[in-house]
């Protein structure tokens, strides 16, 4: 195989995965820990820049509860701080040496804003797509006009280059439909 055309599939599996998990950070009507992990937390007297997954366990309680549980006993206060100061409006409840966040049912605006936030993230998606496939195609031409490839190697590559662009297209397509139907699931 051509090793533009194995480079392209790498860099489109990324752009894939990447969306997945960026889509994971998007709450639906479930606890689910991926939500809070990232989250940056000033620890031990802001001498420490930590994400919340290096700090303690985050596991769920049911299905709208996350219950973080501390290594550190003393950092408590400053996870929670990191949770309110954060920009997924959640409360969370200190109870003796562990916090819980409880979920609050999505309402339907707030249902429709967050398939709108997964579509533009989708959009973004879309573009480093085809950003890395007009890369591909220059450097196909380029070697073409440098006599490096025939006329019909150069047609051929093409060729590849736009079906695994398109392939991976429906792919994010296909994540984004998913995504959408576990946000407006009730």
């Amino acid at each position: 195989m051509d090793p533009l055309i194995q480079s392209l599939k790498s860099d489109l599996a990324k752009v894939v995965d990447s969306l997945k998990e960026d889509l994971k950070t998007i709450r639906t009507g479930h606890a689910n820990p991926v939500i809070v992990e990232q989250l940056v937390v000033d620890a031990y007297g802001g001498t420490a820049k930590l994400k919340l997954m290096e700090l303690a366990t985050i596991t769920t309680e049911g299905p709208s509860t996350i219950v973080i549980v501390p290594f550190d006993p003393g950092t408590v206060p400053d996870i929670e701080k990191a949770i309110l100061k954060s920009p997924l409006g959640l409360s969370p409840q200190v109870q003796g040496t562990k916090l819980l966040i409880r979920l609050p049912a999505l309402s339907e605006e707030q249902r429709e804003k967050y398939v709108r936030l997964a579509g533009q993230k989708v959009e973004e998606r879309r573009n480093m797509i085809r950003n890395i496939r007009d890369e591909v195609r220059k450097k196909i031409k380029s070697q073409f006009e440098l006599k490096e490839l025939s006329e019909d190697a150069k047609f051929r590559l093409e060729k590849e280059v736009d079906a695994q662009s398109q392939s991976t297209s429906e792919a994010i397509v296909e994540v984004r439909q998913k995504k959408e139907a576990e946000i407006r699931q009730v």
